[in-house]
């Protein structure tokens, strides 16, 4: 069972070589990084680090779907680029997709910074991803080739593709959840609080549930990066 690593960037050059070194050392069997044409050399380091480098159009669906596309393994882990799998993640993916039953998944997070907060968080997103059948983005979001097709891939929307992945997943079965951990980076939080970030980001969900434009939210959310 070969597992292909996704890992859509844009503007990540002090973080993407980590994130491909450490999708190696986590098992993969392929590392395609996608860039979004960033402009602060990160292509040039994912060209010199053991990877395949795709060009794409920005837009973390449009990029995720451009390496599902070149990606040669039957297993799709996508990985955003802030993200850093533990050693042996990979292998987990392998056994727990082994039983045919699986058809996709995501892992605990770690999110890489000290506080009783943060750990609620971690909690929070591992109850969604179990109960609700949403995992997001930043929980490492691994799918068999066949499913991810057969739902039709990422939706090309500007925001919140990965809730509307994991929403056309959720169909086939539950999201198989592994211990992992996957490492996060907390930036977001550590640049707004983990109260405000996390009230911004349901804001965001429940303004997109009432019909609000994704092109608007968008440009709301990158405006606040």
């Amino acid at each position: 069972m070969n597992v292909s690593v996704i890992i859509p960037a844009l503007d990540e050059a002090a973080r993407i070589r980590e994130s491909i070194d450490r999708a190696w050392v986590a098992g993969a069997d392929e590392v395609i990084v996608v860039d979004g044409g960033s402009r602060d050399g990160t292509a040039d380091i994912a060209a010199a680090a053991r990877c395949e480098l795709v060009a794409s159009r920005r837009g973390r669906a449009r990029q995720q779907n451009a390496g599902a596309a070149r990606a040669t393994g039957g297993v799709l882990l996508f990985l955003h680029a802030d993200n850093w799998l533990a050693a042996g993640a990979v292998d987990q993916v392998r056994r727990v997709l082994g039983d045919s039953r699986g058809a996709w998944g995501a892992f605990r997070q770690r999110i890489e910074a000290a506080g009783i907060g943060y750990r609620l968080l971690e909690l929070s997103n591992w109850l969604r991803a179990a109960c609700v059948r949403r995992p997001y983005g930043d929980q490492g979001i691994f799918v068999r080739r066949a499913a991810f097709e057969a739902v039709g891939g990422f939706p090309d929307v500007p925001l919140m593709e990965d809730v509307l992945l994991a929403k056309r997943l959720a169909a086939l079965g539950r999201p198989r959840l592994l211990r992992g951990p996957l490492y996060v980076s907390a930036r977001r939080w550590q640049a707004r609080g983990v109260v405000r970030q996390t009230l911004q980001n349901w804001s965001l969900l429940a303004r997109a549930r009432l019909g609000a434009r994704l092109d608007e939210l968008a440009a709301e959310y990158e405006g606040r990066e």
